[in-house]
Parts: C-alpha cells; sequence; structure tokens
C-alpha cells in the first residue's frame, strides 16, 4: 500500500486557504468594535444589579435589626410596675439597641402602648412598643436612588400574671 493523499482533500484544503487568505478566518472580530461596545453596554448593568443588591441587604439588614430593637424594649418594658416606667424604659432600650446594632436612625420614635398594666393581676395582659426609624442611604450615593426609608416594628411582650401591684 501506498501512502498517497487524495486529490479532493488537497483541493479542498487549498481552497479553504485561499478563502482564509482573501476574507480572514472567520469569527475573529480583530479590528472590530463590537467586543468594546458590548463591554461598555453590560459594565454599567452588572454595576447597577449589584448596587440594588447592597441597597435590598441593607434594607432587609434594618428591617431586621428595627424588629429585634423593638422586641428587646418590649421584653425591658413588661419587666417594671407602671405605665411611666415602661415607657422611660422601653425607650432607653430601643435607643441602646439600635445603637450597639449600628443603626443611625436620623427621625425615631418610640411609642408604649402599656394599658396592659391596668390589668388586675391574675389577667392576661400585654405591653406593645412600636418603633418608627428613618434608615438613611447617604453613604451608599447612588444616583436617583432615595436617600432614606422609613422603618416600623411593632412588638408585643406578656405580663407576668402574677405581678406585683404597687
Amino acid at each position: 500500500m501506498t501512502n498517497r493523499r487524495n486529490p479532493m482533500r488537497r483541493w479542498r484544503s487549498g481552497a479553504l486557504r485561499n478563502l482564509r487568505w482573501r476574507f480572514g478566518p472567520m469569527g475573529d472580530d480583530r479590528g472590530s468594535a463590537a467586543p468594546a461596545l458590548e463591554l461598555i453596554l453590560i459594565t454599567p448593568m452588572i454595576l447597577l444589579v449589584i448596587l440594588v443588591g447592597i441597597v435590598t441587604g441593607r434594607d432587609a439588614t434594618g428591617q431586621s435589626k428595627v424588629d429585634q430593637a423593638a422586641a428587646a424594649a418590649a421584653r425591658a418594658a413588661s419587666a417594671t410596675h407602671t405605665a411611666t416606667e415602661a415607657t422611660a424604659t422601653a425607650q432607653t432600650v430601643a435607643q441602646r439597641d439600635l445603637a450597639e446594632r449600628g443603626v443611625d436612625c436620623t427621625d425615631m420614635s418610640v411609642d408604649v402602648d402599656a394599658a396592659g398594666m391596668a390589668t388586675p393581676p391574675g389577667m392576661p395582659a400585654h405591653i406593645t412598643v412600636t418603633i418608627t426609624c428613618t434608615v438613611t442611604y447617604a453613604g451608599l450615593g447612588i444616583p436617583g436612588w432615595p436617600g432614606q426609608r422609613h422603618v416600623t416594628a411593632t412588638a408585643a411582650s406578656p405580663l407576668d400574671p402574677h405581678r406585683e401591684v404597687p
């Protein structure tokens, strides 16, 4: 057996080589602006998705921290004996808890519903604390994005039915 090449194969390879020489390799983008244009269009979209993710995460974290502060304030208020004492304790605990969690509220209000304190001992009652806080996004610096959001959280804590009345 002799090792001869197929003449058709030789013609095909020569024809392909001739086409490549005339028109350049197929799929080659050298000298084209397409890759740069794709990068210019895609980069802002990717950055926007990342920034929206950061804002959404910060928003969820802020809401969660205000919820936890409201629960802590309600627990602390339920351990007191009078409505005035419950209100003062809830405000102090809410401010301290939010400061410890790193939430900087520009406008914060703590509303305490201590009507349960008037319930006679032995009857079920509870204290409700509502915290309204304005969380800022000023550190992100996203143009066109609102700079703050109002977050509200409510928590209730039961009063001990065997509590002492002052």
